[in-house]
C-alpha cells in the first residue's frame, strides 16, 4: 500500500512532525492526513496530485510543504488557511497564475519555488508576502515582473532564468536586501539605472540576453558574482565626430545655464527654483557630461567607456574569457568629444 509511511506515523500517535509520501503516485491526499495537526514538515513531491482536500487546512502547524513534480494547474486555495507556512515548493507542475488572494493569507512565507511552470505573469498583490527571502521562478514563461514585487523589503535572492522577460522596473532599486539576481536567458535589452544603487547585492547574472552596454554605474556595485556571457556587447570600434558645434534648443540652453549658475551656488536662483514646482521637476532630470561635468538635460551624445572588471574587482567571480565591460557615458556636446580621452568611444549606427 503506498500509504504505509502515513499508517506507520498514525500508530506512533498525532505528535508526528515530519512525513515524507514522496513517489507514491497518488492521485488524493491519504486519509488520516488532517489528523497530524502537530505536523510541521509535510513532502509530497513527485506524485500525481492536481487538487488540495478541504481537511488540509487542520494542518495549521505546517511550516514546509513540497508539493514539486505533480500536476497542478493553480495554486490550491486550501493553503491561505495554512497561517505558520513558511517554504512552499510547487516547482515542475502546470501552474499558469497565482490568485491575488494567496498572497494575502501567506505572510509567513520566508521561500517560494515556483520553477518550472507556466507563469506568464504574477499578481501586484504579491507584494502582501512581506516576509518573503527567497523567490524562484526559474524557467516559465513570465514576460514582465509588476513592479510592487520591489516593494519586499525583506527578499535576499530572486531567480528569474530562462523566462522571457524584456525589461526591468526601475523600482527594483528598492529591493534594498537583495543579495542574489538571476535573469540568466531572457530577452532583456537594457538595465534600468536603479540596478546599480541594490547596495547589498553581490551576486547578478546576466547571461543569454541581449544587453549591448551597461549604465555606468555598474561599477558602484560590490558585486563578488557577475556573468554576463552570451549578449551582444558592444565592441572598440573608434569613431570620428564631424560636426564641431550643437545646435541646442532654447529650453536645453535656458536649462544648462540655470544648473551651471546653481552649481555655482547662486542663492538668489536656488530660492527661486526652491519656490516653482515645475521647474524643479524639469531640473531633477538633469545628466552630468563625463567630460567636463556640467549639467544638461535632454540634448546629449552617447558613448562608451570599456571597464576591466576583473582589474577593479580583483576577487570578484567572472564569466570565463571575459572581456572588458562596456559602460554607458553620456557627453553634453560634441565639443566634448573630439577631446575625450583614449578610453571612450562614440557608438556608430549600421
Amino acid at each position: 500500500m503506498p500509504e504505509w509511511p502515513l499508517l506507520r506515523a498514525l500508530r506512533g500517535g498525532h505528535g508526528t512532525r515530519s512525513l515524507s509520501l514522496t513517489a507514491r503516485r497518488l492521485h488524493n491526499l491519504p486519509w488520516g492526513l488532517a489528523k497530524m495537526k502537530a505536523l510541521e514538515c509535510l513532502n509530497l513531491r513527485d506524485n500525481r496530485l492536481c487538487r488540495l482536500t478541504p481537511d488540509m487546512e487542520a494542518l495549521r502547524r505546517l511550516k514546509v510543504l513540497n508539493l514539486g513534480n505533480n500536476i497542478f494547474e493553480e495554486v490550491p486555495e486550501q493553503l491561505t488557511c495554512l497561517k505558520s507556512l513558511q517554504k512552499l515548493h510547487l516547482f515542475g507542475n502546470k501552474i499558469t497564475t497565482m490568485s491575488p488572494l494567496m498572497c494575502g493569507g501567506l505572510q509567513n512565507l520566508v521561500l517560494l519555488n515556483l520553477n518550472n511552470n507556466l507563469f506568464s505573469y504574477l499578481p501586484p498583490e504579491i507584494h502582501r508576502l512581506e516576509n518573503l527571502e527567497c523567490l524562484s521562478l526559474n524557467n516559465n514563461q513570465l514576460r514582465s515582473i509588476p513592479k510592487e514585487l520591489c516593494s519586499l523589503q525583506k527578499l535576499r535572492e530572486l531567480h528569474l532564468s530562462h523566462n522571457s522577460l524584456t525589461a526591468l522596473p526601475e523600482e527594483i532599486e528598492h529591493l534594498a536586501e537583495l543579495q542574489i539576481l538571476r535573469l540568466s536567458r531572457n530577452q532583456i535589452e537594457e538595465l534600468p539605472e536603479g540596478l546599480c544603487k541594490m547596495a547589498s547585492l553581490r551576486v547578478l547574472d546576466l547571461a543569454g540576453n541581449k544587453i549591448q552596454i551597461f549604465p555606468a554605474a555598474i561599477q558602484n556595485l560590490e558585486l563578488v558574482e557577475l556573468y554576463c556571457e552570451g549578449n551582444p556587447l558592444l565592441q572598440k570600434h573608434p569613431v570620428n565626430a564631424i560636426q564641431e558645434e550643437d545646435v541646442l534648443t532654447l529650453k536645453e540652453i535656458t536649462a544648462r545655464f540655470i544648473l551651471a549658475q546653481l552649481k555655482s551656488n547662486n542663492l538668489s536662483l536656488l530660492r527661486a527654483i526652491k519656490q516653482n514646482a515645475e521647474a524643479q521637476d524639469i531640473l531633477s532630470q538633469q545628466e552630468e557630461c563625463a567630460q567636463c561635468g556640467c549639467g544638461f538635460l535632454n540634448m546629449w551624445l552617447e558613448c562608451v567607456q570599456f571597464v576591466d572588471v576583473k582589474q577593479v574587482k580583483q576577487r570578484m567571480m567572472t564569466s570565463r574569457n571575459m572581456h572588458p565591460l562596456p559602460v554607458r557615458i553620456l557627453l553634453c556636446s560634441y565639443k566634448c568629444f573630439n577631446r575625450h580621452d583614449e578610453g571612450l568611444f562614440g557608438i556608430a549606427v549600421a
